[in-house]
């Protein structure tokens, strides 16, 4: 199979793109780009990146942009990961955030939830911590994507048995259901109370009416440059309600300078 080498018109073309409607910044990725690329311009007959280029751009479906998107970044993520935050979120916001709600409405955003482990998990934690005292409060939990493809896996909530490793193994009885030998699925009950959406991060208005408790937005900044993410930080402090909780990842950082939050420990922010 002959390569199909990109010129540096057609690579700045794809990076300026993947910028301007996405925040994703791979202005330093020429070889993932061409790498991660090519067995879909070889299998869909494209003599060149400029003809490809010019498809994505002119597809009114939208499905050649999410395709490229799908191709160019790592929708990886897993069960608890980074548990260090789920010990923060159960010790200390939901019980600040139980004992100051008085309307009993618990707003919470995952913010490039990808295939549907984080909102999960956190939903498996709302469980545990109400019990039997969830009766009367609204826990609905918003997930968005800009991933049709990884937004249809999540809201299914289908994984492999196997991955549910890191959960505890009452985690794994009381909220799956074991399909097959290799499938489990996220119970009804959980699935109901997480809204998946598509929604793009850099969409200058954030369209939700109310603002939100918790905002939950790791690993996915990571693509951004610095006033890119600097910039959806600003949104994400006015969508957030006074005393609310900002994650990030913990290989993302904010400059404490430069963000109105309040730091609260490593990837865990506060809007006072």
């Amino acid at each position: 199979m002959d390569t199909i080498n990109i010129t540096d018109k057609e690579f700045l073309q794809i990076v300026q793109l993947l910028k301007d409607s996405y925040g994703i910044n791979l202005s330093q990725k020429k070889n993932l780009i061409v790498g991660r690329l090519q067995n879909h311009l070889h299998r869909s007959n494209y003599k060149s990146f400029t003809d490809f280029f010019n498809d994505v751009v002119n597809d009114k479906t939208g499905e050649l942009i999410t395709l490229l998107i799908n191709k160019l970044t790592t929708n990886y993520t897993y069960f608890l990961r980074e548990t260090e935050h789920f010990d923060y979120y159960l010790q200390t916001v939901l019980p600040y955030i139980t004992s100051t709600e008085k309307s009993r409405d618990m707003r919470t955003w995952s913010a490039g939830c990808s295939s549907g482990e984080e909102p999960y998990t956190i939903a498996m934690y709302i469980e545990d911590y109400f019990g039997a005292d969830k009766h009367g409060w609204n826990t609905e939990i918003l997930a968005t994507d800009i991933s049709d493809r990884v937004l249809s896996l999540a809201s299914e909530g289908i994984y492999l048995t196997e991955n549910l490793e890191p959960l505890s193994p009452a985690w794994r009885t009381n909220y799956f259901t074991k399909l097959d030998d290799e499938n489990s699925q996220v119970i009804n009950r959980l699935r109901r109370n997480i809204s998946f959406r598509k929604f793009n991060l850099m969409d200058k208005y954030i369209p939700f009416k109310k603002k939100f408790h918790i905002i939950w937005c790791r690993n996915v900044m990571i693509y951004f440059d610095m006033q890119t993410k600097h910039d959806l930080v600003e949104r994400f402090y006015d969508a957030t309600e006074p005393g609310g909780y900002l994650f990030i990842g913990h290989s993302e950082s904010l400059a404490r300078t430069e963000t109105r939050y309040n730091y609260i420990k490593p990837a865990i922010y506060r809007k006072e």
